[in-house]
């Protein structure tokens, strides 16, 4: 929901915010963590960010060409109107509305961001605050942008690692489909007017395909369903954790996984180091990155590094680093370059994440294309199998 916040500032200006925020006690919470007295919180119309993954608020498009215009020496309040006026989507238009007003009412650029969360999220406004201590905003969107773009740049292969070995699948299922629905019951006829004994394997494919072919429409709706049913079981949460556990508990999978998430808590943590915030406070925003048992061990390690240990010892002691990225960090340590090695850290093990996607891609699909070049094979040989019989018998 968004509320209108009215409030004193530090110097005794009144200023009027909108906030995104669940409910008016929230909202009024955010506006204080900004450095507003609260006065008075209305209701108003909601974004409607969260709500749907099309309304989703692109950052990283804001971030690219608040940049640009940054760059060209638009001011940040000018900047922040050119966008909010090219925006078609209400919702999106309201975002950068707000956070126009926001700055326009003195608020800081970080503040502005962190009254909207259903579009700015912890970590950019983190980074924000940050740089706002040396007035370097415009490198602290540069490293965000960044860094979204490395996150996406991963996503975006392991998706097309994925899409290919779905797209045999689909392609086989189809073409299997196809030849029971339609040529099977065509041979079925042939045969049935050469009135011949029929192997078995033979007649049960042609009774399949003729039990397809008279009820196709109840076949294709049920392989609907199932496919339907399929996909709402796997929105379900405890499906998903099940799956999320077996495929932590698989031994090779497991592994990779792991380093997955560790790859992305030395790319965030090494951002946020660089951006200026401490060690400790930059840990403790990534804990929600990480799967519940690698969550546990982190907030261990938080606590080891608050109380004066090496960050590098902490992961190892409790299991977060790997052999080159506990070296890197060591190193790190000792030239003061803990971010820059963190983040390198992570780009090693993106590089090996991805050579072992693409070598699992690489057997993946061959091995997809033997079952369905051996499924559609049994097919035509029991459906040619009386031909080869015939043949012999002439003979």
């Amino acid at each position: 929901m968004l509320f209108q916040i009215k409030g004193m500032q530090a110097g005794g200006q009144v200023a009027e915010i909108a906030i995104e925020a669940p409910d008016e006690a929230a909202a009024r919470a955010q506006a204080a963590a900004g450095g507003l007295v609260v006065l008075s919180a209305r209701r108003g119309r909601a974004l409607d960010l969260a709500g749907s993954r099309r309304a989703r608020f692109p950052l990283l498009l804001f971030g690219e060409q608040l940049l640009a215009l940054l760059a060209a020496g638009i001011p940040l309040i000018e900047a922040i109107e050119t966008l909010a006026e090219k925006e078609q989507r209400d919702a999106m238009r309201a975002v950068l509305m707000a956070v126009r007003q926001s700055l326009r009412n003195g608020l800081p650029l970080s503040a502005a961001a962190a009254a909207q969360p259903a579009a700015f999220p912890p970590l950019f406004v983190a980074m924000l605050r940050a740089a706002e201590r040396t007035s370097d905003i415009e490198q602290a969107i540069r490293r965000y942008v960044d860094y979204r773009k490395q996150m996406e740049a991963l996503r975006a292969r392991l998706v097309a690692a994925a899409t290919y070995p779905m797209l045999l699948l689909i392609v086989g299922s189809l073409v299997v489909l196809f030849l029971l629905a339609y040529v099977v019951p065509r041979f079925s006829q042939v045969y049935t007017d050469l009135a011949r004994d029929l192997p078995f394997a033979s007649r049960w494919l042609l009774a399949w395909g003729e039990f397809v072919s008279q009820h196709f429409v109840w076949v294709a709706g049920a392989f609907a369903l199932a496919v339907a049913g399929l996909w709402t079981a796997l929105q379900r949460p405890q499906l998903r954790l099940a799956l999320s556990a077996a495929a932590w508990a698989t031994p090779w999978l497991g592994e990779q996984l792991r380093m997955l998430q560790l790859a992305r808590l030395y790319r965030t943590v090494g951002m946020l180091l660089r951006g200026g915030l401490p060690l400790v406070q930059a840990l403790e925003m990534v804990d929600d990155l990480l799967a519940a048992g690698l969550r546990l061990r982190l907030l261990s390690a938080v606590t080891a590094v608050r109380e004066g240990g090496r960050l590098s010892d902490a992961l190892a002691r409790y299991q977060l680093g790997t052999p080159v990225a506990l070296r890197m960090l060591r190193v790190g340590e000792r030239a003061g370059n803990l971010g820059e090695m963190l983040e390198r850290a992570a780009d090693f093990h993106d590089e090996e994440i991805a050579r072992n996607v693409d070598w699992l891609t690489r057997l993946v699909g061959p091995l997809l294309m033997l079952a369905m070049g051996v499924a559609i094979g049994l097919v035509v040989v029991l459906m040619y199998l009386p031909i080869f019989q015939l043949a012999e018998s002439l003979q």
